[in-house]
């Protein structure tokens, strides 16, 4: 019989399982606490926690206007009681991982294979190599990856590692580089619960699975039978190196764009 997944509470959120939660979750929760003198106590240091992965910001304008703007951007916004007994209203919204830079031992666990790899093809289309190894061994603690650059015509031979790594359940990503093509592939690591002692119960908020799950750099060619067949032909990296400049994203909090019109 399946095993109930138990619901999170402001007591048992750590840095790594809040990714689970939904804007919604985080209201629910901070309601609870509201009744609980020991966790509303609290609240700065579960705060924290929350802003690891969420976007939180207080409403220094409380005014449709300012709400309807914060909306706009997907915030959900709603009024909480703060440590002091205080109400305020505040906008939260999910930390979007969209880029490679956005992966942290604390998020790696909480997203798929698919959208790993999306993330890996919004790279610039540089392949594996291309990303830095503190990323590797991030996208590695959640995930076994496998990797093989080949001609076009010979990827997806009858038998090959293209068609064994797809039927072991592994999702591809193809990065085509001239007549080759780089698959990368990738499927999810079995969760493993860690059974926790008194003596560590009480250690920083770090992820579960970090420790349990060390990078094993799985990402060698050793399986495919046709690496040996272009050994002298292999792609070296200055024959498909590009470089981007990448726009720098616009992370104006709202709060300031509406500051000087409210202000006094």
């Amino acid at each position: 019989m399946k095993k109930d997944k138990k619901v999170l509470t402001l007591k048992t959120i750590t840095k790594s399982n809040v990714w689970e939660l939904q804007e919604n979750d985080i209201f629910r929760m901070w309601e609870a606490a509201e009744r609980d003198a020991d966790l509303r106590d609290n609240l700065p240091h579960y705060r924290d926690i929350i802003k690891s992965a969420f976007e939180m910001e207080d409403l220094v304008v409380d005014k449709p206007e300012v709400v309807k703007k914060y909306k706009q951007r997907d915030f959900k916004v709603s009024q909480v009681k703060l440590a002091d007994g205080s109400k305020k209203k505040i906008a939260i919204k999910k930390r979007a991982i969209l880029r490679v830079t956005d992966l942290t031992y604390e998020n790696i666990r909480h997203i798929s294979a698919g959208k790993l790899l999306e993330v890996i093809d919004r790279n610039f289309g540089g392949g594996w190599e291309s990303l830095s190894q503190s990323i590797r061994d991030i996208i590695e603690a959640g995930f076994d990856i496998s990797t093989t650059t080949l001609p076009k015509d010979r990827l997806r031979k009858k038998g090959g590692m293209y068609e064994k790594k797809v039927a072991d359940g592994f999702e591809v990503l193809e990065i085509e580089k001239g007549a080759w093509i780089e698959a990368i592939f990738a499927k999810e690591k079995p969760k493993v619960e860690r059974v926790k002692s008194k003596y560590d119960a009480d250690e920083e908020n770090l992820s579960d699975d970090e420790d349990e799950n060390l990078p094993d750099h799985n990402y060698t060619n050793d399986d495919d039978d046709d690496d040996d067949l272009y050994d002298e032909d292999k792609l070296t990296e200055e024959s498909y190196h590009t470089t981007f400049d990448e726009e720098a994203p616009d992370d104006l909090s709202i709060a300031e764009d509406v500051a000087d019109e409210y202000d006094g």
